[in-house]
This record gives C-alpha cells, sequence and structure tokens, in this order.
C-alpha cells in the first residue's frame, strides 16, 4: 500500500500537483491541514483533495477562516460555498487504521493546547510518542522530520505549498 502524506499546501495547486506527479500511482493521500491560506481559499486546492479522495484535517488557517474573524473572507466571489461547506465539516484530528497499524494525524500537536511549534530537534517531540497510535502524523512547522520514539513513529513531511526546512 502506498500513503502518500501532504500538509500545509497554503493555497499552492501547483506544488500539490508537483508532489502528487512525484508520487505516481498512490493508495491513500493524507493531508494534514492548512490546505488553504489564512483568509485565502482555493477551490482548486480543495477540489484536487476531494477528487483524489484525500483524508482531510483542518489546520490552523482553516481554523482561521473558518472562524468569526474570517466572515468577511468567506464571501468573497469565485469561493466555492460546497467546497468551504466540505472543509469545515473535517476535523482537526483523525485516526485512520492501514492494515494493523493506526495512524493519528494532527496539524500541530496530539496535546492541548494545540497550536505549538515543534520542529525536529525540539526535545518535545517525544511527547508524540504519548499518543495512542503507531504512527503519528503532523505538519505546522513546514520541516520535515521522520523519528521514532519508542514504539511510535513520527513524520512531518513538511510543505508541499511553502517549505521552510531548517535546521530549527
Amino acid at each position: 500500500m502506498k500513503v502518500v502524506i501532504v500538509s500545509d499546501l497554503h493555497c499552492n495547486i501547483q506544488g500539490l500537483d508537483l508532489a502528487l506527479d512525484a508520487m505516481g500511482d498512490i493508495d491513500e493521500l493524507l493531508c494534514l491541514g492548512d490546505a488553504i491560506f489564512e483568509y485565502k481559499f482555493s477551490n482548486e486546492v480543495v477540489t484536487r483533495l476531494i477528487e483524489r479522495k484525500a483524508h482531510i484535517i483542518q489546520g490552523n488557517h482553516e481554523e482561521v477562516f473558518l472562524s468569526a474573524s474570517g466572515v468577511r473572507a468567506r464571501e468573497r466571489p469565485g469561493i466555492d460555498q460546497d467546497l468551504v461547506r466540505f472543509l469545515a465539516e473535517q476535523p482537526t484530528r483523525r485516526y485512520l487504521q492501514f492494515g494493523n497499524k493506526r495512524l493519528l494525524l494532527v496539524h500541530s500537536t496530539p496535546w492541548e493546547p494545540r497550536g505549538e511549534y515543534v520542529h525536529p530537534h525540539s526535545t518535545k517531540l517525544r511527547r508524540f510518542a504519548e499518543a495512542d497510535a503507531d504512527v503519528v502524523l503532523y505538519g505546522h512547522t513546514h520541516c520535515q522530520t521522520v523519528q521514532r520514539f519508542g514504539s511510535v513513529l513520527v513524520i512531518n513531511p513538511g510543505s508541499a505549498g511553502d517549505a521552510r526546512d531548517s535546521s530549527n
């Protein structure tokens, strides 16, 4: 089974399409949030994720866009309201089961309050091992990492729309 993980697209349809083209045939697509960018919305990105039957969660940018402060942004001409409703129906965390592996999808952290930036060299990354999952997938930092803590594999795919990989 080939599972592809994308995160932090930030309305970048070209970045998403390049990533999908590079991956070739896939079985499952996971999107770890921030498909949109603050008060901008991309009909194209959300449509592509739906077309590819992606498992999607909301990130902090969806939360802002869908909040009371995003009312004016949601009313802009050209925004497909069906796509906005679809995105609003997505959870902020999702458990998936592939074979005998339980995956947890979160945008930032599995613990509350959400929103913390946990970079690849942070000692807080070890806390991801507290999650009830075999694999924890997260985004938010735009920095790639794959690390194992005990029996938990922690993966951040970086960003397909706004890469910021660094040694943070």
